[in-house]
């Protein structure tokens, strides 16, 4: 599988939605969907696989944990219905790249301007915890996405430290030359992935997790100095940066700061924990 067509992604997205590899995953998103929060009773919610968003020939690919239980596995679509897509969708509006900063269901009118938005892992998982074989078991659908967007993409954001260390095993298989030893996740990281018809721009940016966002770890600047940089980097217009604000904090937060660690603990035994 070598270049991308709208057919060929809509076919794999049609096969990640109807996986059932991850016994643990299938059984969670199904009791979440049958079950469901009171908010939402009246939903009829997706309960499987959620796929990449976005169009065939994009040239930045935004790169998440999994979907939420009631986010994206409600509403089959990446980051739509939850506070994490709230903050997500209206950040990339705000640079240009979508048509609104809303995302609230499927036909909602949402588009993205050459970019799409996919994650290592499909199935919402119990307590947004995916175990390491969960995500490798996921990576093979990752890995197609990125060979059929390689004629078109150019740079990448990847959203907190699970991504990134699941995404660079990817890219591996995908054909980029990763660095070795492997870089490490940072807000801010930028590293250039090299292959033989092109390279590849890859940045780090904190997840936009309620828990990084309600604390002032990711401000709404920080994140769209981000996708800003990484959009100029894919070759795609985007909005001119606002001017700061008279008595305003500083770019990097509260404190100023960006912080150089990751935004997620990791044992390869064990399971994921947003920070």
């Amino acid at each position: 599988m070598d270049g991308s067509t709208p057919d060929a992604l809509d076919a794999l997205d049609e096969r990640i939605a109807g996986c059932r590899a991850c016994p643990r995953l299938v059984a969670w998103r199904e009791e979440v969907a049958r079950t469901r929060r009171a908010a939402f009773a009246d939903w009829t919610y997706w309960g499987r696989p959620v796929p990449g968003f976005g169009p065939p020939d994009a040239s930045l690919l935004v790169v998440g944990l999994a979907p939420a239980a009631h986010g994206g596995n409600r509403t089959g679509r990446m980051f739509t219905g939850d506070r994490s897509g709230d903050v997500l969708y209206a950040a990339l509006h705000e640079v240009g790249l979508a048509s609104q900063p809303t995302a609230e269901r499927i036909g909602d009118g949402l588009e993205l301007y050459g970019v799409r938005i996919t994650s290592p892992v499909h199935c919402a998982p119990p307590a947004n915890r995916p175990t390491p074989l969960e995500r490798d078991t996921c990576r093979p659908w990752l890995v197609q996405e990125l060979t059929l967007l390689r004629p078109t993409l150019r740079a990448v954001v990847v959203l907190g430290a699970f991504g990134w260390q699941a995404a660079l095993p990817a890219f591996a298989e995908a054909g980029w030359t990763v660095p070795r030893p492997r870089p490490p996740f940072a807000h801010g990281a930028h590293i250039r992935l090299d292959r033989a018809d092109g390279s590849l721009e890859l940045f780090g940016c904190f997840h936009v997790s309620q828990r990084n966002t309600f604390t002032g770890r990711l401000t709404p600047d920080m994140l769209r100095d981000v996708l800003r940089t990484a959009a100029m980097s894919a070759g795609l217009p985007a909005a001119p940066a606002a001017a700061p604000r008279a008595g305003g904090p500083p770019a990097g937060g509260a404190d100023g700061r960006h912080g150089a660690s990751g935004d997620m603990e990791y044992k390869e035994t064990g399971v994921t924990q947003i920070r």
